[in-house]
């Protein structure tokens, strides 16, 4: 069964994201039912050598569902698009990779989690990292500017998720990497009425 997706559907889950993801940006400990901070990148065997050189406050607000990383190698002087960065930690260890002659930017929707991951930022001496308030939807980007597009935890929050995706075709090079990392409901399905699947779609 399709649901139609109601200009006051979509405020209702923009609204859902921000009170939620605002209070993450404070601290993600206890907010997930999975490990955060430095314990998560860990059990998601990020780079060891990336993540010792981590500030602890920028460790500390990891709160992806996975390793994009995991996926593919991002070579010295590439370009990178996070959608949905939240904190700015994989942005962060993204621009590690790129080294000085790359760049990474990251975007998300949630003002305090752009002003949490300018706070980490400056905690860093990276110079080649950027932030900014975009939806995965509408990428304020030329066609064929990235060479790696990643994401973690956040496509599966996007509601016009074949919108996400032309965006990501446009904005990634041809010959471009994309590697997200997510989560989808294993076990239980889906709630059937759209008021149930609107109050769970940011949880």
């Amino acid at each position: 069964m399709e649901y139609q997706i109601t200009q006051e559907s979509l405020e209702q889950i923009t609204a859902g994201i921000r009170n939620k993801y605002s209070r993450v940006a404070d601290s993600p400990q206890g907010q997930f039912k999975y490990s955060t901070g430095r314990a998560g990148l860990e059990v998601l065997q990020y780079d060891a050598d990336l993540i010792d050189n981590l500030p602890d406050d920028v460790a500390a607000s990891y709160c992806g569902v996975g390793n994009p990383f995991s996926l593919g190698v991002i070579h010295k002087g590439a370009t990178v698009l996070d959608i949905g960065c939240g904190a700015g930690v994989d942005t962060i260890l993204a621009a590690m990779m790129t080294g000085p002659e790359g760049k990474a930017i990251g975007v998300d929707i949630v003002p305090e989690m752009l002003q949490r991951a300018e706070a980490n930022l400056r905690l860093t001496d990276l110079k080649n990292v950027t932030f900014h308030s975009a939806t995965g939807e509408h990428l304020p980007f030329p066609d064929d500017h990235f060479d790696v597009v990643i994401s973690n935890g956040v496509i599966n929050l996007i509601p016009d998720k074949d919108a996400a995706v032309r965006e990501i075709l446009r904005v990634m090079k041809a010959g471009g990497h994309l590697m997200i990392g997510d989560q989808v409901m294993a076990a239980g399905g889906t709630p059937k009425s759209l008021k149930d699947r609107l109050s769970n779609w940011f949880q």
